[in-house]
């Protein structure tokens, strides 16, 4: 086995992201199609593509985001800070604009043009007509014709803490609400939130290897401590303004707001996340009145794309009852016991766009209208898509790859993926452990011979923000697939506490975030020895990042019987370290429960280790800050617990450096072998030896 081959080529894509179409948008007839991709698996370029004719035609290099008007006639993209825009409508006679970039102007029909505006400019949005783009610069809030000019200010503060327009750090990370602007649906008038920093703590992170630099500040609201203050306020563009009213003091999370044909629309969330309240605006008093309350013994869990109205003014949501997470319409619940609701793409006309699944391996693509139910994928993986007019875009990633297909009156045609084709070839096999059926994937060498015993890795996630035991191409599996290789038996398991199985089993960590997710992780290196007697329960490591950090290190605390080495990249070791809404939902208010924060806290149970432990974190991390392992390493060197620190310098959360990238795995790699002793594969015709 090439043992740097797999390294430099996941450092190279960027874990194989490059060169993957995504960020879809359809033309209401569904004849034109943009979308970003990179022009290959190693260039990290961004560019802006129209699918017309079922041809591509490249419109813009270098592009950070994009926005368009409702009916597709004009897009507006950020290159470099900067804000262009660029004609879709056809030239007379010819079929679809042509290529256009800033670096290769096109004909004048097609001339994209730069707008003079104050920058650098983020988060662009054409209003639906399309005459005019609101963008975020700064702090503030501003509006440009699509021409480039009459630019105005519509939202600024003096005040260094208040920014308009942008989502705050809690409500981008943690409940997937990235914007903070939203057009009327008549391009009249905007709604934007105000954050207002002021009681948010403030946090450091210095540059060791750069000590003249000096230290970043990061406005951080740890678990107990005071959140950002949000509003929301609409602007008519002529001066005027209205803050839209709620109680915010008993709900100070604004969990999703939007602005449809019937008015804006928004959720907001307590403090302690048992209730959602569903609040129809209006835009010219605003006041608010309750559509609909939401409430859980645990947590409301936020479900991206709800809630949403139909054209006849009926509410989108999602219900928790029992053991499904049903879709429901009007109050009513419109899909099966069983069915769970995952995602909500679109709420189009009275139709709605979903994705669920039924087994937790896969994900498909369904829609409800008033005719029914209805499957949009089949294959056996997890599935995307987009809809309008009479065309179907299918993303479907399954086993066998990632592909994107348009379907369009009985025809077919792919739009073409760039993404690198794996160094290592996963072999996985599927298995379902224990009574609890936890999904299960084994991955052997793919030199393997039965009788051969093999030390084995637990390579988990095993947390509440993903499923990595999906019939699907990732880069988990072909990482796998490379340690298999090197002499492992590698096994992946979600447990409970992982997504795609229900609320019930979502809560199970309430109060408790370690205790069943270890249990599980045992009880699938069980069933995994049982379907392969050659993995040797004598040699076991565990390995992960972030939540999968913080598991492996309580693993090799908690059961050294079990598990006989760890790797914990960027974990959380001290849960009061951690955001507000992230560790309060699972955790509580630390004042009301100190005692889960504490059974939660690897840092508390140091004295415990006597496996070899390898602890790993980048310096820059500002979602997992390094103080997690730092506060950890010093409890081990207090207790006399000898173990290994690795600092990634300048790194984030997920390091993307290539050198930095590939030395990791190969230490990695290299600390597994020692630990636990592994045999490289045997030149062919060499008899092996155990």
């Amino acid at each position: 086995m090439d043992t740097y081959a797999f390294p430099t080529q996941s450092a190279r894509t960027r874990r194989f992201t490059l060169g993957l179409p995504r960020d879809f948008t359809l033309s209401p007839d569904g004849e034109r199609i943009l979308f970003l991709r990179t022009r290959g698996p190693e260039d990290p370029v961004v560019c802006l593509w129209l699918l017309a004719d079922n041809e591509e035609h490249l419109l813009a290099t270098d592009v950070g985001t994009y926005t368009t008007d409702t009916a597709m006639s004009t897009v507006a993209y950020t290159t470099n800070g900067e804000l262009w825009s660029l004609s879709l409508d056809p030239t007379p006679g010819a079929t679809s604009p042509p290529a256009a970039s800033p670096s290769s102007p096109p004909p004048a029909a097609a001339q994209p043009r730069r707008a003079a505006v104050p920058g650098p400019v983020s988060d662009p949005r054409l209003d639906p007509t399309g005459r005019r783009v609101a963008y975020v610069s700064g702090r503030s809030l501003r509006v440009v014709d699509v021409a480039g000019s009459n630019d105005q200010l519509v939202a600024s503060d003096d005040d260094p803490e208040v920014s308009w327009g942008v989502a705050e750090y809690i409500a981008a990370e943690e409940m997937h609400r990235t914007r903070g602007h939203w057009w009327s649906p008549d391009g009249t008038r905007l709604m934007a939130a105000r954050v207002d920093l002021t009681p948010v703590q403030r946090w450091w992170i210095a540059d060791p290897a750069n000590p003249a630099e000096p230290p970043r500040q990061v406005p951080y609201p740890a678990a107990g401590t005071p959140n950002a203050l949000v509003s929301l306020h609409t602007f008519d563009l002529a001066g005027g303004s209205t803050q839209l009213r709620w109680d915010a003091t008993a709900y100070e999370y604004l969990a999703t707001a939007d602005w449809d044909s019937h008015g804006p629309l928004l959720s907001v969330q307590s403090r302690d996340q048992r209730t959602l309240q569903i609040l129809a605006a209006d835009p010219d008093t605003g006041e608010t009145h309750l559509l609909h309350e939401q409430r859980d013994a645990a947590w409301v869990q936020l479900i991206d794309g709800v809630p949403g109205r139909t054209t006849s003014g009926k509410l989108v949501h999602t219900e928790d009852a029992g053991e499904t997470r049903y879709l429901t319409v009007d109050g009513a619940r419109v899909t099966p016991d069983g069915l769970q609701l995952r995602v909500v793409l679109k709420v189009d006309g009275e139709s709605v766009l979903f994705l669920a699944s039924d087994e937790p391996t896969e994900c498909h693509l369904w829609l409800y209208d008033e005719t029914g139910l209805q499957q949009l994928s089949d294959a056996p993986g997890s599935h995307e898509g987009y809809r309008a007019g009479n065309t179907l875009l299918l993303s479907s990633n399954t086993e066998a790859g990632r592909t994107y297909v348009v379907r369009r009156n009985g025809q077919e045609h792919p739009i073409t993926s760039h993404r690198a084709t794996p160094a290592a070839t996963p072999h996985i096999t599927w298995l379902q452990a224990g009574d609890l059926q936890i999904r299960t994937a084994l991955l052997l060498p793919s030199w393997h011979q039965p009788g051969t015993k093999l030390p084995v890795v637990m390579a988990p996630y095993a947390g509440p923000a993903m499923s990595l035991v999906m019939k699907v191409a990732a880069p988990w599996f072909y990482k796998a697939q490379w340690y298999a290789d090197a002499g492992f038996a590698v096994v992946i398991a979600d447990g409970r506490g992982t997504p795609g199985r229900g609320p019930a089993w979502e809560k199970t960590v309430h109060h408790d975030l370690l205790a069943a997710p270890i249990e599980d992780q045992i009880t699938a290196l069980h069933a995994a020895a049982e379907h392969c007697p050659d993995l040797d329960l004598t040699r076991v490591g565990i390995t992960g990042w972030s939540f999968g950090g913080m598991l492996a290190t309580a693993a090799v605390l908690r059961r050294p019987d079990v598990f006989h080495a760890g790797i914990s990249g960027a974990g959380p070791a001290e849960q009061r370290l951690y955001d507000t809404h992230w560790r309060e939902r699972f955790l509580g208010h630390p004042d009301e429960y100190p005692a889960d924060y504490d059974r939660s806290s690897t840092v508390n149970e140091a004295a415990k280790l006597e496996r070899p432990l390898l602890l790993v974190h980048g310096l820059a991390d500002d979602n997992v800050f390094a103080a997690h392992t730092l506060r950890l390493s010093a409890a081990l060197l207090k207790a006399g617990r000898p173990h290994q620190v690795l600092p990634l310098t300048g790194a984030a959360h997920s390091p993307t450096d290539e050198a930095t990238v590939v030395g990791l795995l190969l230490h990695e790699l290299n600390f597994l072998k020692t630990s636990l002793g592994a045999d490289e594969p045997a030149a062919p015709g060499t008899p092996r030896e155990r």
